[in-house]
């Protein structure tokens, strides 16, 4: 990784116009590099210790039954409806036995029978369901009834026993296991139990060690790395006190990418900003005037890139998934407070410990300027000289991992969730194997009571339907239960439960729906895969108009959409490749190319706004081609570092337990490589050079209007 002090002076170059970003960042720049600076570090501290004490406490975590559903779902309607019903306070475990070498033996059966005995004091009531066999005579299952009002630490107990109690004294050759519902929701907060701790822990120590890997220096690591840390804990703290205020809901996964976004993006900002404050330091004694001059030059560009990041999460609002829409509105209050923190905090800090901050290799007055010597200044030459050679490899790789795309599914069944197995998935999957494979988690079907018979009868006529047998009424409305044989989560099942709901719904006066936990995972994909043609638009539409607006040029916009749009094709292809071909997932998350999407998009556009807007500054004086190369070389080092970090940070993210959450990481990891590695270092210089002067049309650079004014007071641009 190429050091911060291999660059030294910027180009020579006329002052840009201010745009809008730079006209917010001058009160910025007033505040943190006057004579007072040390007074908005002062300030946001204060507002820190405010959201710390006075907005402390737990995240409001809505846990109705509707709540993780998405929005004007048939499965949601179920959900609130069915709580009307007699017994919707009741919770259900299954236990399982069974004897893998063949069927139970009488001493078999007579265990099973003082383990259904030895549950009652955890069941409802002292009520335990009837012990259910098998054909093959090799597997019981015993449904247990639990209080509703059970929760978190409660549940956890009442599971846990069970557990205990099922597995005393396990003949030889009998397996046990606690399943179902309850005991899915306790294994799902289980494996969140000190997991974004941990999370915190692995990114800061990540973080930590790339930051001195790149500065090589004994402290200066160590201001980017507890700034971004506090903004951490104060973008959490406030993702919380929104929750609370009702504004969004909060999970272990949210605020687990919250995090990863401020540590990610927050982290990049500061490498940015130090590497032109360093390059400053070598042109300007003052410090206080070094550091105005970076937020002048480097602050329009940071803006920019965070608002690219800041709307394209905002525009998750518009998701009816609720996992997809809280990631959004949370994650954008994480960047809002991690560019806060890299434009008013980091600047402060920096100038209150000096030049010496950077010893062994402090900036002086005069130094050496080494910029065009090193590797992205031969990489430039390199591409400049074959342009039209290296624009068609770079595309025949991302063509040919975006290829590995074409045979992508989605959706991952209740018992894929987990990256690592836990006994509810398990446990589910010993009663598929024996029983019809929906007994374990039926589709609840509710309709008013008069037409229950009728809509028994329709279920049992739909081909996969095992059975079908009316449940408990409050008079007004009936709970209709249908046992599928196909495999929950395979595309069998999810046919069968399309016929099954064109049924119901179609004897007269029934105002029939269809929920449970297969109607809901089919809901959520059909919810994933209509937000990817909403949101994923808004996304692009949102990107072009803030390029158009930085760069003033529709053919450089649409060229740089275009490859991050490749990116993210081909690092989808990699994952597949990966989680797929290599690892044997079956799918991805319903959720995961949405927001891979994103963050590729809004990320990965970010570096090629660094780049061009310094390429777009270079040729004013330069031309476009030598310009772009100019551009490679100062940037190249800087951005090439943030980059890496920025792929170590998401794939931190296999910490957390969800295969999702492991996806989403990987996905992102690669797509921040390529963006780095191959788009923005070989594919855009070489577009930009085969196009010349045409990139920049309808607007070409201007000269200045003073030519004597070389001096780069208010670039928007970062160097590295």
């Amino acid at each position: 990784m190429e050091s911060f002090d291999d660059r030294t002076t910027p180009p020579e170059g006329p002052r840009r116009a201010r745009s809008a970003a730079a006209s917010l960042a001058a009160p910025v720049i007033a505040a943190v590099t006057g004579p007072r600076s040390k007074w908005a570090v002062v300030a946001v501290a204060l507002v820190a210790s405010a959201l710390a004490l006075g907005f402390g406490g737990s995240a409001y975590q809505d846990d109705g039954p509707a709540a993780a559903l998405p929005k004007g779902a048939e499965s949601a309607a179920v959900a609130e409806l069915k709580e009307r019903l007699p017994g919707a306070e009741i919770q259900t475990a299954m236990a399982v036995f069974d004897r893998a070498a063949g069927p139970f033996t009488e001493a078999d059966r007579a265990f099973v029978a003082q383990r259904a005995e030895a549950f009652a004091p955890t069941a409802l009531n002292g009520q335990v369901g009837r012990v259910i066999y098998a054909e093959d005579g090799g597997t019981a299952l015993i449904p247990i009834p639990l209080s509703g009002d059970l929760r978190d630490d409660a549940l956890a107990e009442a599971v846990g026993d069970l557990r205990a109690e099922a597995k005393a004294g396990l003949p030889d050759g009998v397996t046990a296991q606690v399943t179902g519902g309850a005991a899915f929701s306790v294994d799902f907060s289980s494996v969140f139990d000190g997991a974004n701790t941990a999370l915190l822990g692995a990114t800061a120590l990540v973080v930590a060690l790339l930051l001195l890997l790149t500065y090589r220096s004994p402290w200066l690591w160590l201001v980017p790395l507890t700034v971004v840390g506090v903004g951490d804990q104060v973008a959490t703290k406030a993702v919380a006190a929104f929750s609370r205020w009702g504004l969004l809901t909060v999970d272990g996964s949210t605020l687990g990418i919250t995090s990863v976004l401020v540590f990610g993006a927050g982290t990049n900002y500061a490498l940015l900003l130090i590497a032109r404050y360093r390059e400053e330091l070598r042109l300007e004694e003052d410090r206080h005037v070094a550091m105005r001059r970076v937020l002048a030059g480097a602050g329009p560009a940071i803006l920019a890139s965070s608002g690219t990041v800041f709307l394209a999460l905002l525009a998750l609002a518009f998701a009816v998934t609720p996992f997809s829409r809280n990631i959004g509105l949370a994650g954008a209050v994480g960047i809002a407070v991690a560019v806060v923190y890299a434009l008013v905090v980091l600047p402060s800090a920096l100038l209150l410990f000096g030049r010496g901050l950077f010893w062994p290799f402090t900036p002086r007055v005069g130094q050496h300027d080494r910029t065009g010597e090193g590797v992205w200044a031969r990489t430039g030459g390199f591409v400049a000289r074959r342009p039209v050679a290296v624009a068609a490899v770079s595309a025949a790789v991302l063509a040919g991992l975006a290829l590995a795309a074409t045979g992508v599914t989605t959706g991952l069944a209740q018992t894929e969730q987990f990256r690592t197995p836990v006994e509810a998935t398990e446990g589910q999957q010993t009663i598929s194997a024996a029983f019809p494979a929906g007994t374990a988690d039926p589709v609840v079907i509710l309709a008013k009571a008069a037409t229950a018979e009728r809509v028994r009868d329709a279920a049992t006529g739909v081909a996969g339907v095992a059975e079908a047998e009316v449940g408990v009424s409050d008079g007004d409305l009936t709970r209709v239960t249908a046992v599928l044989t196909a495999e929950p989560g395979t595309e069998e099942s999810f046919r069968s439960l399309r016929d099954l709901r064109a049924a119901v719904s179609a004897v007269p006066g029934s105002d029939a729906v269809v929920g449970g936990t297969l109607a809901e995972d089919l809901d959520k994909r059909e919810a994933a895969s209509r937000d990817q043609r909403v949101v994923m638009p808004l996304v692009l539409a949102i990107v072009m108009v803030i390029l158009l607006v930085l760069l003033r040029s529709v053919v450089a916009a649409v060229l740089l959409i275009a490859t991050v749009v490749a990116s993210f094709a081909a690092s989808v292809g990699a994952g597949w490749v990966i989680f797929h071909g290599l690892l044997g997932f079956p799918a991805f998350g319903a959720e995961v190319p949405l927001l891979a999407f994103l963050f590729l998009v809004a990320l990965g556009v970010d570096y090629n706004i660094f780049l061009v807007t310094r390429a777009r500054e270079e040729a004013v004086t330069r031309g476009t081609r030598q310009g772009v190369v100019r551009g490679l070389a100062v940037t190249g080092g800087v951005i090439t570092s943030a980059g890496i970090l920025l792929a170590s940070v998401f794939t931190v993210l296999g910490v957390l337990p969800l295969l999702t959450l492991t996806q989403i990481g990987v996905i992102v990891a690669v797509g921040v490589l390529l963006d780095t590695l191959l788009v923005r270092s070989i594919l855009v210089p070489a577009l930009v050079i085969l196009l010349n002067d045409s990139f920049w049309w309808p607007t070409p650079p201007r000269t200045p209007k003073d030519p004597a004014d070389t001096r780069p007071k208010g670039q928007v641009g970062v160097s590295g």
